[in-house]
């Protein structure tokens, strides 16, 4: 079906109908409930997919997502999460040390704001310790939570290799790359214009705005003209739609190219209500076209005005505090939220007739992406890391990774193009890791700690030095602010390994740079590129080798998200479902694209895991124990055998370059076609019949074809695999699980002269076999009906191996030669 085709899903995803088993059938029903619960404990009680450190071969290493502390696991999750694991999985059956640990981003706002939300306690409303000892508490509840969550949608990760961003040795390796990069010139504290969202009440990164499209008025406002001797000369309309700004009004520009205000230069205009008179300039940065033509410079009302303040060395007018106020400067209007402040702005201009004109407009604002609150700029002493000289070697780092899917590098190099700020790495909140620094109170010195006392918290811990080594004083305070969240998840590699090397007590340096990294593609600009710097000024390296990047579960067009109303929990299709569908599902989708929960989906997979146990029923009814080659294999048996190689060549490519949709579909299209409605019919005769050598050869394949294609579908449905392996080929292998159980081998690369002569004949087969299926349907007749085939006697002679089989399948009486035909009987 194609996806013009689908319709929108249905939310009610709940809802089943009760289905009456088969009592005529003798096949036992799949009980997936039963059949997925004991598997899924067998993994963990096992330790099936527990990284081995005195394992000699070669590491498959993951640099995990630690997903933040939210309270309960999103089908985003489930969805993007299945997508790598599907690359654990298949990895570790080829024979990789798989190193794949876990961990939860719990430093962070995200936290804090789920432990208020949860307790009813503000952060502001607490002392810094006391929050913190409360996250701690919460989070420790809640993780517990959710690694059930990741574990019950068969989530393969080796759980004992276990972080977290706030643990000790989170906290000492952020609190170490901070002095690093410190003493390398890297890190710098200045008082400068920062983003400051006014909801979260802290300084946030460029990396954490998003475009919002808004609707707002366009005002256009008088200003006089000022004239040193009669007072005012005449007037201007500039249009502006932050009002509230005029208070902090330092200057007026328009475009030098623009003629109608070449006279005003020089010339200063009176801001009305406030009655004080600013500069009129010329910036090329003014676009003659919009409004006016005629703009006001406010600290700060956007990023321009930050840009010309620099450029033309204007004054600073604060005008917001911290909680998104207007403050003193402000006048009358001091105390008013920046919303009631432009509201009253515009009610007394246009009482004084000062506004002329507003127009309703929609136009992009930058809001922060935690909470959607426009952001405001302020001047505030920040801690900063200096990368925008380095802008050339991430891209080349760029270039070294091998991206998944391709057309993502776009949107990292884009990002880097794009910077024009410093990363402002310190945050105004509560939770997180501290900085390792204390301040002079009489010179602000700057003191360390020493890497030896790692991790400190300056609130409880003294600085290394008795006094000041500048001014001598013996006063120290303590930094308040923290190291932003993305800081310390950017050396996600570096406390993976660092964890690991804890627990394992033995040196993994050698895992780095890591193989792969799995994650989702509105962190590119967060995550990716962050891990990027770290690597580089600490490792002089990329972090990995290959990065996949999975897109957003959508519900009809929008993301899935609670916030939208419009959010459905795994734990709701497990229940109805269970966790090989939803992980089929989840393979719909090709990596980079978003996906929408389609239940014809879950349907499909129902469908087709009570196909895969139907058709296992069948067959091990009559395999042998001995499943050994036999002396000779028909010719139909060795044109399956080749197609399987085929197969398992073209699967295994596609996994390896992380298209696990693709696999998925041409191991699903080989069964039901090929296996199921070809091959299955073809050889029940034989299956049935006294001929031993013939038999054998049927067996063989049999087994041999079950197997593959169970191996085929283990990374993407690891229950109805494992449970058919354990019942049935867990003896012959040896194996504990499929899980860890040898990969298909394949050294097929193209047909030899011998093997196309056999494709040939085996399509030509499988292509009258079609013809005669069509016309005992067109007659209306079963396809058991009896019947005399004739077929082309060039084609009846190149069959000529392959026509006992023929006559089976087809079940006809004779073979004749002349042009096809189907006689009934």
């Amino acid at each position: 079906m194609n996806k013009k085709e689908k319709k929108e899903p249905k939310q009610d995803i709940t809802k089943k109908e009760n289905k009456k088993p088969d009592n005529g059938s003798l096949i036992p029903q799949y009980n997936f409930k039963e059949i997925e619960k004991k598997w899924l404990e067998f993994w963990q009680s096992n330790n099936i997919y527990k990284f081995d450190p005195k394992d000699s071969g070669e590491i498959f290493s993951i640099d995990t997502p630690p997903p933040t502390v939210s309270g309960v696991m999103h089908l985003g999750h489930a969805a993007s999460y299945s997508h790598h694991d599907f690359i654990a999985r298949f990895k570790r059956m080829q024979g990789f040390n798989v190193f794949f640990p876990w961990g939860f981003d719990d430093n962070g706002l995200p936290t804090e704001r789920y432990v208020e939300n949860k307790t009813g306690k503000k952060a502001q409303d607490m002392s810094r310790i006391e929050f913190i000892d409360l996250c701690l508490q919460e989070t420790k509840e809640v993780e517990e939570q959710l690694k059930k969550q990741w574990m019950s949608i068969g989530y393969s990760a080796d759980f004992s290799i276990y972080y977290q961003t706030i643990n000790e040795i989170s906290r000492k390796l952020s609190q170490k790359s901070f002095i690093d990069l410190y003493e390398d010139g890297r890190a710098y504290r200045k008082e400068g214009p920062v983003l400051w969202c006014p909801e979260c009440k802290t300084a946030i990164a460029q990396v954490e705005l998003k475009d919002k499209e808004q609707s707002t008025l366009f005002n256009d406002i008088t200003f006089q003209l000022k004239d040193e001797k009669k007072g005012t000369c005449g007037e201007i309309t500039i249009s502006t739609t932050r009002p509230e700004f005029l208070p902090a009004c330092v200057a007026i520009f328009y475009n030098p190219q623009d003629n109608r205000y070449k006279s005003f230069k020089h010339k200063r205009a009176i801001v009305p209500l406030f009655e004080f008179d600013v500069p009129i300039m010329e910036d090329e940065r003014v676009d003659i076209n919009k409004g006016t033509g005629l703009v006001m410079c406010c600290t700060f009302g956007d990023q321009t005005d930050m840009e010309c303040w620099k450029a033309y060395g204007l004054p600073y007018k604060k005008l917001l505090t911290s909680e998104g106020k207007l403050n003193d400067t402000a006048g009358k209007y001091a105390g008013l939220t920046i919303k009631d402040a432009r509201d009253k702005i515009i009610k007394d201009l246009k009482e004084k007739k000062i506004i002329t004109k507003q127009q309703k407009i929609k136009h992009m604002v930058n809001v922060h992406e935690r909470c959607n609150t426009e952001v405001e700029f302020l001047i505030e002493k920040q801690w900063y890391i200096r990368y925008l000289d380095l802008k050339e070697k991430f891209l080349k780092i760029g270039k070294e990774i091998n991206w998944h899917p391709e057309f993502m590098k776009s949107r990292y190099d884009n990002w880097i193009n794009g910077l024009q700020w410093d990363w402002c790495i310190s945050r105004q909140r509560h939770f997180g890791v501290p900085f390792p620094v204390w301040y002079c109170k009489q010179c602000d010195e700057i003191i360390l700690a020493k890497e030896k006392n790692l991790p400190v918290d300056p609130f409880t811990y003294l600085p290394p030095v008795k006094q000041c080594p500048k001014c001598k004083s013996k006063e120290f305070i303590p930094e308040e602010d923290v190291i932003d969240t993305w800081a310390t998840s950017s050396l996600s590699p570096d406390i993976a390994i660092e964890t690991a090397e804890s627990l394992l007590k033995t040196s993994l340096k050698k895992i780095y740079p890591f193989s792969l990294r799995p994650q989702a593609h509105d962190i590119i600009t967060f995550w990716a590129f962050n891990t990027i710097v770290k690597a580089h000024f600490h490792h002089n390296s990329k972090p990995w080798n290959d990065i996949m990047i999975s897109g957003y579960v959508l519900f009809g067009k929008e993301k899935m998200s609670k916030s939208k109303g419009n959010s459905i929990e795994p734990e709701k299709i497990l229940e109805k479902y269970g966790v090989d569908c939803l992980r089929y599902w989840t393979s719909t989708s090709k990596l980079g694209e978003d996906i929408t929960l389609d239940e014809k989906e879950l349907v499909a997979a129902e469908r087709l895991i009570k196909k895969i146990w139907n058709a296992y029923n069948f067959i091990k009814m009559h395999l042998p124990h001995d499943l050994s080659t036999p002396k000779k294999v028909e010719e139909i048996d060795s044109f399956l055998l080749l197609k399987l190689e085929e197969l398992v060549r073209d699967v295994t490519g596609h996994l390896e370059n992380y298209e696990y949709s693709h696999a998925r579909a041409l191991t699903e299209k080989f069964f039901w076609q090929t296996f199921c409605d070809n091959y299955l019919e073809i050889i029940k005769k034989r299956i049935y019949g006294e001929n031993i050598d013939k038999k054998k050869s049927a067996q063989h394949v049999l087994g041999k074809s079950l197997l593959t294609i169970l191996k085929l579908f283990a990374p993407i449905m690891p229950c109805i695999t494992e449970e058919i392996y354990q019942e049935f080929f867990k003896d012959k292998e040896k194996s504990e699980s499929i899980h860890v159980s040898k990969w298909p081998e394949t050294n097929f690369k193209k047909f030899t002269k011998q093997q196309e002569e056999l494709d040939k004949k085996g399509t030509k087969f499988f292509e009258i076999l079609g013809k005669v299926r069509q016309e005992k349907s067109k007659a209306q007749k079963s396809m058991k009906s009896e019947i005399n085939l004739t077929i082309k006697k060039e084609d009846k002679l190149f069959l000529k191996n392959m026509l006992e089989d023929l006559k089976a399948v087809t079940n006809s009486k004779e073979i004749k030669e002349g042009e096809f035909k189907v006689e009934f009987l």
